[in-house]
């Protein structure tokens, strides 16, 4: 039985009506009668697409291959899609090609694998995939991801067209590989098989070097992935719209209302959330990466949502604002948040071409500093505090990350070109400061307690500065006050 009650035949069942099933068998389809085997076979109209036009970002991944081909000249490189992962008995869950293998084709195809082979002047890249089910040999209704059950999938020559690339059967790439010569890197972690091909080929330092470039060459975003991510920034804009309409039914329910609610948003407009959205309402914001969301949602606490829209091609945004449940801020609790937009204000203006990756960080955390020596939090003079990095009790974690395919996109670049590096123009990344105290934290007076707040935009470096892909969600406290109001009117 498959998901959904799709059936198969299957010569174990022990049941009356599959008896004379069984009685009939045949060496090609076991336990199937020899009538419906030659029904299955035939009777099937040709649905072959024509003139396919290339996808968006076709130019763009060719030259992201070149760029890949001039750095590792003369050896075979391999980038494999991945494999569905089981997620408990006989359901999978959700396939997302890995970043490095959608990056270089624009494909999000299971089993699937790119293959750049040497040649004299570069490299002939090449895509293997899963060609159409076969009707003959009955693996379109008898195999567990035959078309009939999941859905049909292109053709070879409908993949070359989209695709801009020569494309193959990946059923004989295994082979192809073990019989290989000369120099192959490949990126781990997806594709066991494919591993398996090239055991005595590969080390793990090369492979790492290839990793690593590929992580590094997402650093710099170009003109289609710059355009994604505003399609998923402007997405996750109309997430955050949707909850604030419904905060009143969410406080007759839990966080698990504003999780739905966004989740709709990008199901609609998107390929899917980016990462787990935190949808943390009251002393739940002080917990980072607050996921369960399934705690209350009361009137006078504030509710910090972070979360993003994936696009269709995999981009994603990361936005994070703080909101009052009942619309407008104690002034408790409008001070900190105050403080938290004072940082990220700083943060957001060190990020320009030729300054370092750190200064925006260091910018929103010397005003973090500053507010909490002079609320008596902390004892200054300000520069002990964030020599001694004092201030981290309560303000937890880095101001920012590059973003991208993944949400903390280019994780795996060295040091010196990411967090030790300079910022040039076509990076994006994010400016998030925040302030936590949490519950149970003796050391502040207790009306702080359970206060959490972080604001998040995403920023791309431009020629002559910064641009807010998310300025249109409101950030000050007054905006945030005013604009929620609109909402709910």
């Amino acid at each position: 039985m498959q998901d959904g009650g799709q059936q198969v035949p299957n010569a174990e069942e022990q049941t009356e009506e599959a008896e004379p099933i069984k009685q009939r068998k045949n060496g090609l389809y076991p336990g199937v009668s020899d009538e419906l085997a030659a029904s299955m076979q035939s009777g099937w109209a040709d649905t072959e697409l024509h003139d396919l036009q290339p996808i968006p970002q076709a130019g763009h991944t060719a030259d992201r291959r070149a760029a890949l081909s001039a750095r590792f000249p003369g050896e075979r490189l391999v980038i494999p899609a991945g494999k569905l992962k089981v997620r408990s008995n006989d359901t999978d869950y959700p396939f997302r090609a890995s970043v490095e293998y959608a990056y270089l084709t624009g494909d999000q195809t299971q089993d699937g694998v790119l293959v750049l082979e040497p040649t004299e002047d570069g490299h002939e890249a090449t895509i293997y995939l899963l060609p159409r089910s076969d009707r003959e040999n009955g693996e379109f209704w008898l195999d567990g991801q035959g078309e009939l059950w999941v859905g049909r999938r292109h053709s070879l020559d409908e993949a070359r067209q989209l695709l801009g690339l020569p494309a193959k059967d990946v059923r004989k790439l295994p082979e192809e590989l073990r019989e290989a010569t000369g120099p192959v890197r490949v990126v781990r972690g997806h594709d066991a098989g494919i591993e398996s091909a090239l055991t005595d080929k590969v080390t793990a330092e090369r492979d790492e070097e290839l990793r690593v470039y590929l992580s590094e060459a997402r650093l710099l975003k170009d003109a289609f992935e710059v355009g994604e991510l505003q399609k998923a920034v402007d997405s996750t804009t109309r997430g955050f719209e949707d909850v604030v309409k419904v905060l009143d039914k969410a406080q007759a329910t839990s966080e698990r209302y504003i999780e739905g609610t966004f989740f709709l948003r990008a199901r609609v407009e998107g390929n899917d959330i980016g990462y787990g959205s935190i949808c943390a309402a009251g002393p739940h914001a002080c917990t980072l990466h607050w996921v369960r969301n399934d705690g209350p949602v009361r009137a006078g606490d504030l509710l910090l949502l972070d979360a993003g829209v994936e696009t269709h091609s995999l981009y994603t945004a990361d936005v994070t604002r703080t909101l009052p449940v009942d619309g407008t801020y104690t002034a408790l609790q409008r001070k900190i948040y105050d403080a938290v937009y004072e940082a990220q204000e700083a943060g957001i203006a060190a990020v320009r071409p030729g300054a370092k990756y750190r200064d925006f960080h260091e910018a929103a955390q010397r005003v973090l500093a500053t507010r909490l020596v002079e609320w008596g939090l902390v004892e200054g003079p300000v520069d002990r505090v964030l020599e001694l990095g004092l201030q981290r009790r309560w303000t937890l974690h880095g101001t920012g990350h590059m973003l991208g395919m993944d949400v903390h996109d280019c994780a795996v670049a060295r040091t010196e070109t990411y967090a030790g590096g300079t910022l040039e123009p076509g990076m994006c990344l994010t400016v998030e400061p925040g302030l936590y105290f949490q519950a149970d934290d003796l050391t502040v007076p207790e009306e702080y307690r359970g206060i959490g707040v972080r604001i998040e935009d995403d920023i791309l470096v431009t020629e002559d500065g910064n641009r807010n892909l998310s300025a249109a969600l409101p950030r000050s406290s007054t905006e945030v006050e005013a604009w929620m109001a609109r909402l709910k009117s």
